[in-house]
């Protein structure tokens, strides 16, 4: 089920600043060379989470899912010149396909790369030193992931989880996917320790900001 309209899809792209051109180049090699466009974050969702890092005052962003590395070279392009990003991924080729993108640009450098699985490595992080989490992963385990970032994440940092609508199956839930998207929404939306605002853009995306007092900005 498409949430949105392509229409308004399209609207909205074109009444968006356009990204970088090797981000277009990335966009049309998902697009075109691989076997899931989908899972695309795209122009609209790809400024959004600039937006967001501008406005979070981010410097050090975690992501899960790197996928062939769109959002997070579209995050390390709004980070500062010290901004650091680890991306992981579990999927070799899509971690090398990736990496090939980081080496031509001069952001990469802000990006560094762990190919394995997400939850081991986020275990592995030290609490409260995040500013941004980027969930965009296998959703069977979108509540696991959401613990660890809740964790690895400083008072008044934001997680965004991409694909909370998950084209419309959470409303009735009838495979593993599904159901654990649901769930996954149901805790978050009972859980105390954040503020929360549930978006529309694209698949959905759910704004999670941890309570507590941010830091105050360089």
């Amino acid at each position: 089920m498409d949430m949105v309209a392509k229409e308004a899809e399209e609207y909205a792209a074109e009444h968006t600043t356009p990204l970088s051109p090797l981000l277009e180049e990335i966009e049309q090699f998902t697009l075109t060379a691989t076997p899931y466009p989908s899972m695309l974050t795209g122009r609209v969702e790809g400024r959004f989470l600039q937006l967001m890092v501008h406005l979070a005052g981010a410097r050090n962003i975690v992501e899960i899912g790197t996928f062939t590395g769109y959002s997070a070279l579209a995050m390390a392009e709004a980070l500062p010149a010290d901004g650091k990003i680890l991306t992981i991924d579990h999927d070799p080729e899509h971690a090398q396909i990736a990496l090939n993108f980081f080496d031509r640009s001069p952001d990469g450098k802000k990006i560094t790369l762990h190919q394995g699985e997400a939850l081991a490595i986020l275990q592995g992080l030290p609490a409260g030193q995040a500013d941004l989490v980027f969930i965009d992963a296998d959703k069977r385990n979108y509540a696991a992931y959401y613990e660890e970032s809740m964790r690895i994440l400083r008072d008044g940092g934001l997680i965004l989880a991409d694909n909370a609508l998950w084209y419309g199956r959470i409303f009735q839930p009838r495979d593993e996917e599904s159901r654990a998207m649901a769930e996954f929404n149901e805790r978050v939306k009972a859980d105390g320790r954040a503020e929360k605002l549930f978006l529309t853009i694209r698949d959905g995306i759910y704004l999670i900001r941890k309570k507590g007092a941010a830091p105050p900005l360089p």
